[in-house]
């Protein structure tokens, strides 16, 4: 397994979004502004692109954010999240960052909550579904 940072979507991040966040969630805003700054994980094994996440500073926050994580529904439970997460958190830290927030869709915030993640506030709902903000500081 290994994984490569873009600076630019790549058609393989933006493939696997499709699949998972628009085909399978029915999510209909995948895609955003944000995608022409932000820094784009893919995870491949073998060649084979199989999960993706982005990292992008907010500024309004004053945070990394980490984002738009997705793996292709045969890898999942096999720690890809995990391996991306940890990749961001070392990509942040050379950048000088000291923490990583995120927006966890609710019923996954467990797996952020094992990673060291934080809830902040209450659940709100992005396009139907309930989501939490985590940050973590690193």
């Amino acid at each position: 397994m290994e994984i490569k940072a873009y600076e630019k979507l790549p058609k393989e991040a933006k493939d696997i979004r499709k699949e998972v966040f628009v085909d399978e969630q029915g999510f209909k805003n995948e895609f955003d502004d944000i995608d022409n700054t932000a820094i784009h994980l893919v995870c491949y094994d073998n060649e084979k692109p199989i999960g993706t996440a982005r990292i992008f500073y907010d500024e309004e926050l004053k945070s990394y954010h980490f984002g738009r994580i997705a793996v292709i529904k045969s890898y999942r439970g096999k720690g890809i999240g995990r391996e991306l997460l940890n990749f961001a958190e070392k990509i942040v830290k050379e950048k000088g960052g000291s923490s990583l927030s995120l927006s966890a869709q609710e019923r996954v915030s467990g797996f952020y909550l094992k990673q060291g993640y934080e809830k902040q506030g209450e659940p709100y709902l992005d396009e139907y579904c309930p989501h939490i903000f985590m940050t973590k500081n690193l």
